[in-house]
C-alpha cells in the first residue's frame, strides 16, 4: 500500500529571527495543511533546509511533526546524505520518532556510479523498516537514478517503494514505469509536471507550491485519480506562472517570500541562502495576485 496518495507537501522549517527554529510557528504550519487537504506532511526536505539544519535539529524536527500530526496524515521524514552511514543514522532517527516513511535523495557532490546507487538504497534499508522513497534530483545532486536501476534498487529492495521524479524528462518516467510495469509509487518531484506524471501511473506530488496552495494542489492530484482530467488539467496550467515564479531563485527563497506576503510570518533563511532579488520578487507577487493567493 502507498504511503500516501495526492498532495505532499515539502513543508518549510519557520526560523525566528535569532535563526533557531521556530517549532510554533512549524506547528500552525501543520494544522493549515492539514485543514487545507494536504495528503503528506514531508519534513526536513530540500525546501525545509535540511542542509543547514543540525543533526539534533533535524531530528527534532521530524520528532515534533510526528506528535503534531499524531497520526491524523503520513510523515515522510527527509533522511538523505552523501554518507551512506549518515543517512542510515537519519532513517533509523527518524523510524524511532516514528515517521511513517523516508525520502532519501541521492548522493550529492561525491555522487554514485548505477552499482553504487543500488548499494546505497539497499544499505540504507536493511537497517529501518520504513517505507522508502527514492529522490531523483539530478538538477541538484549531479547524480541521476536510471530508469533501469530504479527498477533494479524496487525490485531487488522491499521496502524502497517509491521514487520522487524530479529528472524533468518525461522519457526517462515513462522508461521506469514500463520497466516496472507500473509497480512503483510515483510521485512527481516538478510542480509543473505533476498531470503528465499522473497520466503514466503517477499517485502524487511532493510539492513546493503546496506550500501556498494546498487545497489547489491536493484537489489537481485527486480530481486526476478521480476521473476528472479537466478540472485536474486546468489548475496545473492555471498556476504554471506561479510556479515559473516559485523557481526564479533557489528553492526554498521564494516560497518563503511568498509565505511571508501571506502574512505567514515564517522567517527568513539560513546562509548560504539569501532574501529573493526585488524584482524576482515582484515578479512573484503579481502572479500570486493573479491567482488569489494575495489581495491588494
Amino acid at each position: 500500500m502507498a504511503i500516501f496518495k495526492g498532495s505532499g507537501v515539502a513543508i518549510i522549517t519557520p526560523f525566528k529571527e535569532n535563526k533557531e527554529v521556530d517549532f510554533d510557528k512549524l506547528g500552525e504550519l501543520i494544522e493549515y495543511h492539514i485543514a487545507n487537504d494536504t495528503d503528506s506532511i514531508i519534513i526536513c526536505g530540500t525546501t525545509g533546509e535540511a542542509s543547514t539544519l543540525t543533526h539534533e535539529e533535524h531530528i527534532e524536527c521530524i520528532r515534533y511533526t510526528v506528535d503534531k500530526v499524531n497520526k491524523r496524515i503520513p510523515v515522510i521524514a527527509g533522511t538523505g546524505s552523501n554518507c551512506t552511514d549518515t543517512a542510515i543514522y537519519l532513517s533509523k532517527k527518524a523510524q524511532t520518532a516514528g515517521a511513517d516513511g523516508l525520502l532519501v535523495v541521492t548522493p550529492y557532490y561525491n555522487k554514485a556510479t548505477q552499482n553504487g546507487l543500488v548499494a546505497h538504497y539497499g544499505e540504507i534499508a536493511k537497517e529501518v523498516d520504513l517505507p522508502i522513497i527514492m529522490y531523483n534530483v539530478p538538477s541538484r545532486t549531479g547524480c541521476n537514478i536510471a530508469a533501469k536501476t530504479a527498477a533494479r534498487i524496487v525490485k531487488e529492495v522491499d521496502n524502497v517503494v517509491g521514487i520522487k521524479e524530479a529528472s524533468g524528462s518525461i522519457s526517462q518516467v515513462a522508461e521506469l514505469m514500463h520497466l516496472t510495469q507500473g509497480d512503483i509509487d510515483l510521485y512527481s518531484g516538478n510542480d509543473d509536471q505533476v498531470v503528465p506524471l499522473l497520466s503514466l501511473g503517477g499517485i502524487g506530488v511532493i510539492s513546493v507550491v503546496a506550500n501556498i496552495a494546498p487545497k489547489e494542489t491536493h484537489d489537481m492530484v485527486m480530481k486526476y485519480l478521480e476521473g476528472d482530467i479537466k478540472t485536474s488539467r486546468d489548475i496545473q496550467l492555471k498556476y504554471i506562472p506561479v510556479i515559473n515564479a516559485l523557481f526564479s531563485e533557489v528553492n526554498p527563497i521564494p516560497v518563503k517570500a511568498a509565505m511571508n506576503m501571506m502574512g505567514m510570518n515564517v522567517g527568513g533563511l539560513r546562509m548560504p541562502l539569501t532574501e529573493m532579488e526585488d524584482s524576482n520578487k515582484e515578479a512573484l507577487r503579481n502572479e500570486m495576485l493573479r491567482v488569489g493567493l494575495i489581495t491588494l
